[in-house]
């Protein structure tokens, strides 16, 4: 299901990233993954600068905003569709999660707010009003899915599974595991994957270079030839195309430092 006009509570609805100059990340991402942008509209309200959309066609597949001053280089946050943010939040802070920014009112689109779990993870609350989420996911160009990569997955699935009624499925001498949503219908009726799976998790040891994140995947056609692209433009290749069961994947930063993961399907 490569359209989406709507996305049930506790299901991932949106990505964005969130730039230290958000016209040269729209360069960016627009000549790597063919996105055209809305004219600018501001950020919520008591946030400075401003929001552009993105998208392929007519649909709405991602967001570029302004970063704040406490945030020096870029970061993608992924967001779940809530019914409440302000009910939301409070049961962020009973699970020992932590109010980042929100609740704010994103012109009039949603309701939103930026958290942190246990882990100090950040993601953000999408409350809907006139905009769902993502029109268009699971095509070349937009976003396919969200890895929660933490060195505490214990506590993660306790606070994901009573925040959102996520439940957690360990595969097998895999390095992941599957978040799924009973009741949630995504992808496409033949994918390998289960399609109530909304996410998944990976844990990391401490120390790690890497930090505790919530990593955003983009689908492509050519793991290999967007590789390269991102490079001729000033990003980095942070890992290089390599093949799991079933993808070909790499993961890069855009010149800001912003990073994503970039996958296309192998067949095998």
């Amino acid at each position: 299901m490569s359209k989406r006009n709507d996305y049930p509570v506790g299901a991932p609805c949106w990505v964005e990233t969130f730039q230290p100059d958000p016209q040269a990340a729209a360069h960016f991402y627009g000549e790597l993954f063919g996105w055209r942008f809305d004219e600018p509209t501001p950020m919520p309200e008591g946030l400075g600068g401003q929001h552009l959309t993105a998208r392929i066609g007519s649909r709405r597949v991602a967001g570029i905003g302004q970063a704040q001053d406490t945030a020096p280089t870029a970061i993608w946050l992924t967001s779940v569709s809530v019914a409440s943010v302000e009910d939301t939040l409070a049961r962020v802070a009973d699970g020992g999660g932590a109010v980042v920014a929100g609740p704010l009112q994103a012109a009039a689109d949603g309701r939103v707010a930026v958290v942190t779990d246990p882990a100090g993870v950040g993601f953000g609350l999408w409350q809907p009003q006139e905009r769902a989420g993502a029109e268009l996911v699971n095509e070349p160009g937009t976003w396919a899915m969200s890895a929660l990569h933490t060195p505490a997955p214990e506590r993660a699935e306790a606070f994901y599974g009573a925040l959102f009624g996520w439940q957690l499925e360990a595969l097998p001498d895999a390095p992941f595991a599957l978040w799924r949503l009973p009741g949630y219908v995504g992808g496409e009726p033949d994918q390998p994957m289960p399609r109530d799976v909304v996410a998944v998790m990976a844990a990391i040891e401490e120390p790690s270079e890497v930090p505790p994140h919530w990593a955003v995947n983009f689908r492509v056609d050519d793991v290999d030839a967007t590789a390269e692209h991102a490079v001729r433009l000033g990003g980095r290749l942070l890992l290089a195309p390599s093949d799991t069961p079933g993808f070909r994947n790499a993961v890069i930063a855009d010149p800001q430092h912003g990073v994503i993961a970039i996958s296309a399907p192998t067949g095998s």
